[in-house]
């Protein structure tokens, strides 16, 4: 499979810690992604690009949580993102959305809503 992003193309927008050697499988998933829900979109390929490269970033904070603030004192660290909150739950991945003019990926994972009539008949 082809992806559209390197993984040094996505190491310079997210430290990644050590401990993960192989972010193949993030750009795999953002590579599937991209393709399934904005090839056909009209979005330009380098957009497409960007999208893929902020996608792949977002799981890999999924996988290794970016933190939000951290406390010296009473030693506390809190961390970006809440389940969830899908591509919200991080910064790169609404990065992504803002870069998707179509707002494809702002609706990922959203239930559709639908309106039940009933009908009723008058004797």
């Amino acid at each position: 499979m082809s992806t559209r992003v390197t993984d040094s193309e996505v190491r310079e927008i997210i430290d990644i810690d050590v401990s993960i050697t192989n972010i193949t499988p993030f750009i795999t998933i953002a590579n599937l992604l991209v393709t399934d829900k904005l090839s056909n979109s009209g979005l330009s390929v380098e957009m497409l690009k960007e999208i893929e490269r902020w996608l792949s970033a977002h799981f890999v904070a999924i996988r290794d949580p970016r933190v939000k603030s951290e406390s010296i004192g009473g030693i506390s660290t809190s961390y970006q993102g809440t389940t969830g909150e899908g591509l919200k739950s991080t910064l790169y991945g609404q990065q992504a959305i803002m870069f998707d003019t179509t707002g494809t990926l702002a609706n990922f994972g959203m239930k559709k809503a639908s309106i039940g009539i009933a009908e009723y008949s008058l004797i």
